[in-house]
């Protein structure tokens, strides 16, 4: 008889078994006949169960062997491709960004570089960024900063004083500098900061500005600690006439009605002999003097200074009444000599 067991043979000789069989039988004192045709049959049955049993152990083992490989080949195969994915895939992810960075904002360089080009003759001086890196030496004296980027103090060739704005990379940014150009680039009042000059390389941006000494209204309201800010009634009064007049200009006495929508006193400059100057354009719009109604899509403003309108379209429409609002926010801030409750609120939308 020949068992099989993983690929061998098992051999078993058959007297061997039987004499064994019999040896056992011998040991039975009683009925040894039918005990022995027991073991007999028994014997029988076992020879020809245990190859058969012996051949399917070996299948499963065969089968077992052969799922396992099956299985470390699967995982192997995933590893390795996923290791090809990964080593492959991530670089051309990085690649795609940058090239739809580089697009967008290559894009925004040339329409800025084309509006410039198309207005020429009205724009202000242009300044290189190495100039602007000279006049400000090197950006040494920072007068302040905010969402739109960075203010540092310069000074022209001629040695006249001059704040001039760095403004950030961002897309909101380069329509910030769209709106100043399109606005205060080409008007001039009393009550209206003048823009000197501007940069415009690639994504250096910056706005060249007469220096106000006084810097802005905000911080002669009250000081940080919320004490009574040195001011005097009379100056008060002549500030609040001089922005009224400011405010008035830009929506009657430009060719084009120049809606602010960022009236506060952080946005009101003041100069040696305290005349206040309305700056900050970026989020100003233009439009016909005759409309009294404009559309926007989106509120713009600071929380605390914008009008109702601009956040409920179903309380009015929107016009030049938005920065009569803020107008009227700001005096109760000067009368008051109290910050708004939203004073710190670093960005404008």
């Amino acid at each position: 008889m020949e068992l099989s067991s993983r690929g061998g043979k098992l051999h078993v000789e058959r007297g061997v078994f039987l004499t064994l069989i019999m040896k056992t039988i011998e040991c039975v004192p009683y009925h040894e006949d039918r005990v022995s045709q027991v073991y007999i049959g028994a014997f029988s049955v076992l020879s020809f169960c245990v190859p058969v049993l012996a051949n399917f152990v070996y299948a499963v083992d065969l089968f077992h062997n052969h799922l396992l490989k099956f299985v470390v080949d699967i995982v192997c195969t995933w590893i390795l491709w996923r290791g090809i994915l990964t080593i492959i895939g991530i670089p051309t992810i990085i690649l795609f960004l940058v090239f739809k960075w580089r697009s967008r904002h290559l894009s925004m360089y040339d329409s800025i570089e084309e509006f410039l080009q198309n207005n020429n003759n009205f724009m202000p001086v242009r300044y290189s960024y190495s100039k602007i890196k000279k006049m400000t030496n090197g950006f040494k004296e920072k007068l302040g900063e905010g969402g739109f980027g960075q203010v540092y103090k310069a000074k022209l060739q001629s040695g006249r004083l001059a704040a001039i704005k760095m403004l950030g990379q961002s897309k909101a940014t380069g329509q910030d500098f769209f709106n100043e150009i399109a606005t205060i680039g080409r008007i001039h009042h009393v009550n209206v900061v003048q823009m000197i000059g501007f940069c415009a390389e690639g994504s250096k941006r910056a706005l060249v500005y007469d220096f106000m000494p006084n810097g802005s209204l905000d911080k002669h309201i009250s000081s940080a600690e919320g004490n009574i800010a040195t001011l005097g009634w009379e100056n008060l009064y002549k500030i609040s006439l001089g922005v009224a007049r400011g405010i008035e200009y830009l929506h009657q006495g430009c060719d084009m009605q120049i809606l602010h929508f960022d009236i506060k006193p952080h946005n009101i400059l003041l100069d040696e002999n305290f005349t206040p100057k309305i700056s900050d354009f970026g989020l100003a719009k233009l439009y016909p003097t005759k409309g009294n109604i404009v559309s926007l899509t989106a509120a713009r403003g600071t929380l605390g200074y914008m009008a109702p309108e601009l956040f409920y379209k179903n309380l009015g429409s929107i016009s030049y009444k938005a920065d009569v609002y803020s107008y009227g926010m700001l005096l109760m801030e000067m009368v008051s000599r109290r910050n708004n409750m939203n004073r710190f609120a670093e960005h404008s939308s």
